[in-house]
């Protein structure tokens, strides 16, 4: 596959969307409706709220598919990031009330909130990184396997290993990289990266 193709299929999906064609909606969802549905049940460990995210996200995909700039980046980090915001609204709302029966502290919601976007990023993360980088790391953390043992399993050097599971490290440590604060679906700030 040609390395802008993604791109071209991301612009292709828009286009589609903006003229109304309710089968480029039904395939967006195919793609990524299992993506939006786990960064919310991520933030919000409720499987009947990561639900109505789901449809809330890909209503508004439908409702304003001029919304996504494709030269800000990815479909697939839009979307993620229009999940993360509209858990992260829903998990904000739902502490903010129990905050008002006296349940809690401010810096409590808070500390909750960057602890649930910081799990849902590492989760996009792991699931958006090369499969090689994902292997390594699934081996080293899963299966307890040392950069030798990883290596062999893959059939890699132990200098490519270790790169592998450096890199894969490195990326994972960005999830915790994100403000507590998180903008609206239609903020001001890119989606390059993810959420």
């Amino acid at each position: 596959m040609p390395k802008d193709a993604p791109r071209r299929w991301d612009r292709r999906m828009q286009q589609r969307l903006a003229h109304g064609e309710a089968a480029a909606l039904g395939e967006l969802y195919d793609h990524f409706a299992s993506l939006v549905h786990g960064l919310a049940h991520r933030v919000l460990g409720d499987v009947a709220a990561a639900d109505r995210i789901t449809r809330e996200v890909f209503t508004h995909i439908w409702e304003n598919p001029e919304a996504y700039d494709p030269k800000q980046g990815p479909l697939r980090s839009w979307i993620a990031m229009l999940a993360h915001q509209q858990a992260v609204r829903r998990l904000r709302h739902t502490e903010s009330a129990a905050l008002a029966d006296g349940e809690g502290t401010p810096e409590d919601l808070e500390r909750k909130v960057h602890r649930a976007s910081a799990a849902a990023r590492a989760d996009y993360i792991v699931t958006a990184m090369p499969a090689p980088l994902r292997a390594a790391l699934e081996l080293a953390y899963f299966q307890r396997r040392d950069y030798r043992q990883t290596a062999a399993d893959l059939g890699v050097t132990e200098d490519e290993a270790r790169r592998r599971l450096r890199l894969g490290l490195q990326l994972l440590a960005t999830a915790h990289d994100i403000p507590a604060h998180t903008e609206g679906p239609t903020g001001t700030t890119g989606y390059g990266r993810a959420l």
